[in-house]
């Protein structure tokens, strides 16, 4: 019995020894199995055998990133990114991934916030290392599928993500985007990830970083969403309010405006007719102003939006504050941000919240200056006048206009011009941009000059530019008519005066009075001419012309031209169209003229201004043939026969020879290569000349000349064989347009058929005809160059 006990002993224990050195085995095998793991050749090996390759380089192997994390400076964000992979499994709540998610946010928001702060232009790896890093590392790409995956679910009750996680992964998304390059684009690429953000609008928390990140992506996404396709887009924006709204429409103005081609080829006539005959479907910007338009209430908010009244700051550091605070808000996440948290200490302060209510007195009122309110209402109605000036320049103009006028838009505008848009204290010292609408200028300059486009946009050959005026305005133009005995225009007559400006000056008179007070070479006068001479485009009032002349404008112009040495070719190109029509086909505007320029020092420095650039001045010569022709006409009236006697202007143009010689450089300075819309119009003003000149049967004789001028230069056939091309250029492009053909006949008082026929008549085959080109071309130099219009 001892024995077998003594033998069952002995056999436990040795079993004991097996058991322990099997488990030895096992921990040896295990921990064999982990180092293999931990190998980067064996991953690649188990990756090639399993066909499952790295997808982020946070699967590269742990120990592998801890070695080369101290070296190469990573500041631990692979293995944060690997343990938030680890955390964020499809089952799991998240709580310790978003834990995970602050410390990497730490790290990336300060990157991010040096790119606010120092306006870099650049982004380099060297600049932003841990932003590089997190991308490097699959960062971007696993926040979106966290974002993402309530959508993958087969549940018809989505499940909700914390807001704070929603925040915190869209912040970091959208720090990646501004600190490394390429990030926004792969983004963009994805059509399901664009579109899904969109529904995260839906909840106010995440609306502000949510805006924030799309305007971001769709900034640089090569094909332009369609509105359509995004989920519930009418019951989306009618859900927001009114700070919302402004907020999606700096995202709406990247939806509903064309592209720009960013390639001066591109933007010749000839590129664009190629490109229209290519593509005669409507382009998806022009969609999408129908889908916006279809959306119930959407103009009517909008209008609302830009004729708000905003508490007013008071005080001589107003404008101090306001540059101050811009030298380091030009990011408007950073501006959104500090309002948000305004309005959110307000919220829980319990005070009333209105669109329209002032900041709280809360911890953040101190440390933010009275005039954070203004800044911020400014940038909302830039966005949402430029979204306003887009529509009203698309197909379904005529719909937006009655919608504008039906909203009062223009009379809200005048009620905020002196308070607002133009206050009687104006930065003093602040460097002005040019006309190019995407400079990077101060809130407080772009809000000008997005409401002068605006104006531009709205009074263009368009009735409804009478509602720029107030009822006692109109009453003045009825008076003038009534005065010269010519019936109102139609338009005038029209005009539903219930929905025109109050108070005792319209918006127009506004304007003009800001005009006079403006620098020389600011570049506000360019975008205020343009205002105010869409005002004038159009089939010319005589009536419309004295009002303004009434006013000093005329006056104010020559000024200008001649006596303020301004040197800004945008500003005197805009004040020539101004000029030319202010003083077409009326007499009292050239006695004015007479008037002004009585010295022969101011006229010959006025016609060096015009000569100086014929593209700025072409028109203004325009208007001077013109209406030389028809005074000529009425030679029964007094008063038109001692303006023509004693203008030194008409005289001047009355010349033959100086006709032949703007005739000669309009030809000259233009061909079919480099036609595009600023310059078109020296093409339409040398037929001008042409045709007075065929009315008067003299056609042959500025033919001749002009094949006089090419042996006196020694280039017989280039000058005409270019006209020629410039010609049949014209025949396919304004026989196609009706707009452009009835701006022609409008502006120059010529049928559009006159037009037609002069152009087939110079472009006619037979040689023998006195008024074709082609009489005055030999033979060896005939279609010289016709082969480029032909490509």
């Amino acid at each position: 019995m001892s024995t077998c006990t003594s033998c069952l002993g002995s056999s436990l224990q040795e079993e004991e020894v097996m058991a322990t050195l099997k488990g030895s085995e096992s921990h040896f095998a295990a921990e064999k199995q982990r180092l293999c793991k931990s190998n980067i050749v064996f991953k690649l090996t188990e990756s090639q055998i399993t066909g499952q390759t790295f997808s982020r380089g946070s699967q590269l192997p742990g120990g592998l990133l801890q070695e080369r994390d101290k070296r190469a400076k990573w500041q631990g964000i692979p293995s944060l990114l690997q343990k938030l992979y680890e955390s964020s499994h499809p089952n799991s709540d998240l709580s310790s991934a978003h834990g995970l998610l602050k410390v990497l946010s730490s790290q990336l928001s300060m990157e991010a916030m040096s790119f606010v702060t120092e306006d870099r232009k650049t982004t380099q790896e060297s600049t932003f290392p841990n932003t590089h890093t997190f991308d490097l590392f699959g960062g971007v790409h696993l926040l979106v599928e966290i974002l993402m995956r309530p959508t993958l679910t087969m549940q018809k009750k989505k499940p909700k993500m914390n807001d704070d996680l929603v925040k915190d992964c869209l912040s970091v998304l959208y720090n990646c985007c501004i600190c490394t390059e390429g990030v926004t684009r792969v983004l963009a690429a994805r059509d399901d990830f664009v579109l899904f953000l969109f529904t995260l609008m839906t909840n106010k928390k995440t609306f502000l970083q949510t805006a924030t990140l799309i305007e971001d992506i769709l900034g640089v996404k090569k094909e332009m969403i369609h509105l359509e396709s995004v989920p519930n887009l009418s019951d989306l924006v009618q859900s927001f309010d009114q700070q919302q709204l402004a907020t999606f429409c700096r995202i709406l103005s990247v939806t509903i405006s064309e592209p720009d081609l960013c390639n001066d080829d591109k933007h010749t006539l000839l590129a664009k007719n190629a490109q229209q005959k290519r593509t005669s479907s409507p382009s998806r910007a022009e969609v999408n102003q129908v889908t916006l338009l279809n959306i119930p209430g959407f103009i009517e908010r909008l209008c609302k939006l830009a004729t708000r009244k905003v508490s007013e700051a008071t005080g001589a550091n107003f404008l101090q504050e306001l540059e101050e605070w811009y030298t380091w808000l030009d990011n408007a996440l950073v501006l959104d941000a500090l309002m948000q948290m305004a309005t959110e200490e307000a919220e829980q302060s319990s005070t009333e919240s209105s669109d329209e209510s002032s900041l709280t007195t809360g911890p953040l009122r101190h440390r933010l200056p009275p005039s954070m309110k203004i800044v911020h209402e400014i940038m909302y109605k830039v966005e949402v006048l430029y979204v306003l000036c887009v529509l009203l320049m698309g197909r379904q103009r005529n719909q937006v206009h009655r919608m504008l006028a039906e909203f009062r838009l223009i009379p809200g505008l005048n009620n905020l011009f002196d308070k607002l848009i133009w206050r009687k204290f104006t930065v003093s010292n602040h460097v002005v941009h040019g006309q190019n609408e995407n400079c990077d200028c101060s809130p407080e300059i772009s809000f000008k000059i997005q409401f002068l486009r605006l104006l531009q946009s709205f009074s263009d050959h368009h009735e409804n530019k009478y509602l720029l005026l107030n009822t006692q305005e109109l009453n003045e133009l009825s008076a003038i008519s009534m005065k010269a005995n010519i019936p109102e225009v139609e338009a005038l007559v029209n005009t539903d005066r219930s929905l025109v400006c109050d108070g005792k000056k319209g918006l127009l008179t506004r304007l003009l009075t800001v005009m006079k007070r403006e620098p020389p070479d600011s570049s506000f006068r360019f975008w205020q001419a343009r205002a105010v001479e869409s005002f004038l485009r159009g089939t010319t009032s005589y009536a419309d012309q004295m009002f303004l002349l009434k006013r000093g404008l005329l006056e104010h112009i020559l000024f200008c031209i001649i006596d303020s040495g301004c040197t800004s070719r945008d500003v005197l190109q805009s004040y020539f169209d101004l000029l030319g029509e202010l003083m077409k086909f009326n007499i009292d505007a050239f006695k004015r003229f007479n008037k002004y320029v009585n010295t022969p020092e101011k006229f010959q420095t006025f016609l060096t201004q015009i000569n100086s650039s014929l593209v700025d001045s072409n028109m203004l010569v325009r208007c001077i043939v013109l209406s030389l022709d028809r005074f000529q006409s009425q030679t029964e009236d007094v008063k038109v026969v001692e303006v023509l006697s004693e203008c030194c202007l008409l005289s001047y143009m009355a010349r033959m020879e100086n006709r032949l010689a703007f005739l000669f450089r309009l030809v000259n300075i233009i061909n079919v290569q480099t036609l595009t819309q600023e310059n078109v119009s020296c093409l339409n003003t040398s037929l001008v000349i042409l045709m007075l000149a065929r009315r008067k049967a003299k056609l042959p004789f500025y033919l001749n000349a002009l094949r006089e001028k090419e042996y006196a230069e020694r280039y017989p056939g280039c000058l005409l064989n270019n006209f020629r091309n410039l010609l049949r250029f014209w025949q396919c492009h304004y026989l196609n347009k009706d707009k452009d053909s009835t701006c022609l006949e409008n502006s120059s008082c010529i049928p559009f058929s006159y037009w037609k026929e002069t152009v087939s008549v110079l472009l006619g085959s037979d040689r023998t005809s006195l008024c074709a080109i082609a009489s005055y071309i030999d033979e060896p130099f005939m279609d010289l160059d016709r082969d480029l219009l032909d490509d």
